[in-house]
């Protein structure tokens, strides 16, 4: 999953800490500017159950160190091969 809206204090701790309860959770990223090192404000989840997704947007609302965050589905970018690259 996409998650966007990140306070620049959740730590990949923090984010697999609050999506644990929805379930088993393989891999949590934080995504940081690679000069500054501080957060983008958002990261990625991956879960073990692909059901644990749908139990995190029947929730509706989510909020995280103070913050409203919106996960949402994320897609592989290798699923989605640009248009552009198969136009002569």
């Amino acid at each position: 999953m996409f998650i966007g809206g990140l306070s620049w204090q959740t730590s990949p701790e923090s984010l697999r800490d609050y999506f644990s309860k929805f379930g088993e959770i393989t891999e949590v990223m934080v995504m940081k500017d690679p000069t500054t090192r501080r957060s983008r404000g958002f990261g990625f989840i991956t879960f073990g159950d692909p059901s644990s997704v749908d139990k995190v947007l029947a929730q509706g609302t989510h909020e995280l160190d103070g913050k409203k965050i919106d996960p949402k589905v994320a897609f592989p970018r290798r699923a989605h091969p640009k248009v552009s690259e198969n136009i002569c």
